[in-house]
């Protein structure tokens, strides 16, 4: 039934889709914005982003380490050079341990040597402090080699109780 739902909808989207089929690859503000992948946040309608202006990389808890693959994707080959890191209030990684998740996965499967192998491998990046977190983001990638030092990185919290952005210095 929900198949049903997105077709219809997709119908919709697409009878006004007009003429962003033209837009361009790269995007026009130059601009990769990482962010959390929960679903009540909405980044391109809370920065004011339309279509073809940014790249969105959302991932649980918008960790910068597990969007590196896309962010140099992004500025080699698609010429963006600004980056916003945006975490968010009330974040789901502010609420275990990494400890506690391999255990609930290896709980579900009991006696699977191939799950608990596969499980202990993960670094599922939980953080116990919002602002920390950001910080160390951006850290992380004003001090990687591979990521361009041409652009502005600056670290946000979008605070999902007003709809608000505060930057973290």
């Amino acid at each position: 039934m929900a198949e049903v739902d997105f077709k219809q909808a997709n119908e919709s989207y697409a009878a006004s889709f007009g003429d962003n089929g033209k837009l361009s690859i790269p995007p026009s503000k130059h601009l990769v914005v990482v962010t959390c992948m929960d679903a009540r946040l909405n980044p391109e309608e809370f920065l004011g982003l339309n279509l073809g202006e940014a790249h969105i990389i959302r991932n649980a808890g918008g960790l910068a380490k597990e969007s590196l693959r896309s962010i140099i994707i992004s500025q080699r080959l698609l010429g963006t050079k600004d980056v916003l890191v945006i975490h968010h209030s009330d974040c789901g990684m502010l609420t275990f341990s990494d400890e506690q998740l391999r255990s609930k996965v290896t709980n579900t499967h009991p006696g699977d040597t191939d799950v608990s192998e596969a499980v202990n491998d993960l670094q599922f990046g939980p953080f116990p402090d919002l602002d920390r977190s950001v910080k160390d983001d951006i850290a992380f990638l004003k001090n990687h080699p591979l990521v361009l030092k041409e652009g502005n990185i600056t670290g946000w919290v979008y605070e999902v109780e007003t709809g608000k952005i505060r930057e973290v210095v």
